[in-house]
């Protein structure tokens, strides 16, 4: 299962690209019209999710990653099919060895290939002064780029045939390309006629054509200019007099070439094949699906270089396909970004399996936040088939991942700061549905406290009523008992000892901030305002 069967992916190159591959490759849908919309994507910090877990060798597996992570999978057997595809280059030690081998030769020549496409060939007087110039007329670039098609292609035939489905179905798409007019074109020989190129097969016999040959040495060219040269010196007696006193290798060879046959012969070449080429390789969907296969293959061992690199236990999660509401459960979750190279970093476990509310209480800066980023990254990173830093979990693939934070209200909005939330909100609730993840970070803030509890309940007992996971951070611990004695939801704390963070998630509600620790901390409690308004500060 390649690229070609997941319609909603576009292939990283396409026809209209003034760019080689590179990051940001792909960007977050609206709201409800994809897994991330934008702000969740901003709040969750997806690009520093894609920085940890990117070990691609190719840009083009980096611009895949990005692409898979801002636009997760929707569905159970696209993301089992990845996750047995990683398992398989796990269990074997001979094509996971072959598939890095092919990858680094590609990384040699993956940018000659993109000079290719969208290099500007300044011929032999142009000097560059961009990086996607480049001095000559593109014979050698030509001839480099191309390489790169073929190498890989060879390389891929010289690999054990996967097992798993959508790991021989990427393998498979790097063999058929062999089988494209593209890769004909790249192999040679390119015929040029009046009104098209041709490949050998396309040409007839009798179709009047001139052979394309990457090289300024085009022996009947020599000729026809020699040709020329000797026609010059028969008609013109002040040159053959010059060239009685200038060495006979410069009139023979230097001159001709100089001032006719290389500009000409050059720009034909440039203009007239190599230029048509690329735009043909570029919007070819065979070359498109060929590139993306690979940038594929790079980020399922980008998955496995990963979890190498991760200091933790990671698993591949369980993916529950038959539960008709969101559920996650996770034993010893850590945070896929900080905890990567940090063996001190704390594990909790969170079960969103028959409560569908769960409240997160507890004072500033002790975790509260870094742990339900947590469990939306995990989300995400489950959806691409990627390892999660957990030592197991289980899931359904989320159809809506949100993340709901306190907004600034603008002049325009015209509500204020409580109108503005209340219109993400509604945003998010009207989005939502049974199998989609929300996670809210305070709710009706801007409002009295009466009023905010009214509202909270009634936005609460909404999500509840459509069955999707809600994880609410609130320092509103009223909110929270009110659901306690309804015997709805789970309340959870963050853990405080002698005043300090242990990052560790308990059961209970928390109904102290430290506000005063926080306000001591940064210099500006009680007792620091009066040393300022005093001059002792």
């Amino acid at each position: 299962m390649s690229s070609a069967s997941q319609p909603h992916y576009r292939t990283i190159l396409q026809g209209d690209s003034k760019e080689p591959p590179r990051v940001p490759s792909a960007t977050a849908g609206a709201t409800g019209e994809a897994v991330l919309d934008e702000q969740t994507f901003r709040v969750i910090e997806i690009d520093e999710l894609f920085a940890a877990v990117d070990h691609a060798t190719t840009d083009i597996g980096s611009a895949v990653l990005y692409r898979s992570l801002s636009q997760p999978l929707t569905d159970s057997e696209s993301v089992r099919l990845k996750q047995d595809s990683v398992r398989e280059i796990e269990g074997n030690r001979q094509l996971k060895a072959d598939l890095d081998t092919l990858l680094h030769q590609a990384h040699k020549r993956e940018s000659d290939f993109y000079d290719l496409l969208f290099g500007r060939f300044l011929g032999m007087l142009g000097a560059p002064s961009h990086p996607r110039e480049i001095a000559g007329f593109g014979y050698e670039t030509y001839i480099k780029g191309t390489r790169f098609m073929l190498d890989l292609v060879e390389a891929s035939a010289k690999l054990p045939t996967p097992r798993s489905p959508y790991l021989h179905g990427l393998v498979d798409t790097l063999r058929g390309f062999t089988k494209t007019r593209s890769y004909a074109l790249m192999r040679g020989p390119v015929y040029r006629s009046e009104k098209r190129l041709m490949t050998r097969e396309e040409k007839g016999l009798l179709t009047p054509a001139i052979k394309f040959r990457p090289t300024l040495f085009k022996p009947v060219g020599l000729t026809v200019a020699f040709a020329i040269l000797m026609l010059i010196f028969q008609f013109v007696p002040f040159a053959l007099e010059m060239a009685a006193s200038i060495t006979p290798v410069f009139w023979l060879f230097l001159l001709p070439l100089s001032l006719v046959y290389i500009p000409i012969v050059g720009g034909f070449d440039r203009d007239g094949c190599i230029y048509p080429l690329r735009e043909t390789f570029k919007k070819c969907e065979d070359v498109q699906r060929t590139l993306d296969a690979l940038g594929q293959l790079d980020e399922l061992m980008g998955f496995c270089r990963y979890r190498e690199a991760f200091v933790h236990p990671t698993c591949l999660p369980t993916i529950d396909a038959s539960a008709e509401c969101h559920r996650l459960t996770v034993a010893k979750a850590r945070n896929p970004v900080l905890a990567k190279e940090d063996p001190a970093y704390v594990a909790n476990d969170l079960s969103l399996d028959e409560e569908r509310l769960t409240f997160v209480t507890g004072p500033n800066s002790g975790g509260k936040t870094a742990f339900c980023k947590t469990l939306a990254q995990i989300q995400v990173l489950a959806q691409i088939g990627c390892y999660i830093p957990a030592e197991r979990a289980t899931l359904t693939v989320a159809d809506r991942i949100f993340y709901q934070v306190p907004e600034i209200s603008h002049l325009t909005d015209g509500e204020g700061r409580f109108g503005t939330e209340l219109k993400r909100t509604k945003a998010i609730f009207l989005a939502a549905t049974s199998r989609s993840l929300v996670i809210m970070d305070e709710l009706s803030e801007g409002t009295t406290n009466e009023e905010k509890l009214e509202i909270s309940v009634n936005i609460l007992d909404g999500f509840k009523e459509k069955g999707n996971s809600t994880v609410l951070i609130t320092h509103n611990h009223e909110l929270v008992d009110f659901y306690q004695r309804r015997g709805v939801g789970q309340a959870r704390q963050v853990e405080f000892r002698n005043e300090l963070p242990t990052y560790r998630l308990i059961e209970g509600i928390s109904r102290v901030s430290h506000a005063d620790r926080i306000a001591k901390k940064i210099g500006f409690s009680k007792d620091d305002i009066a040393k300022y308004l005093t001059g002792n500060a």
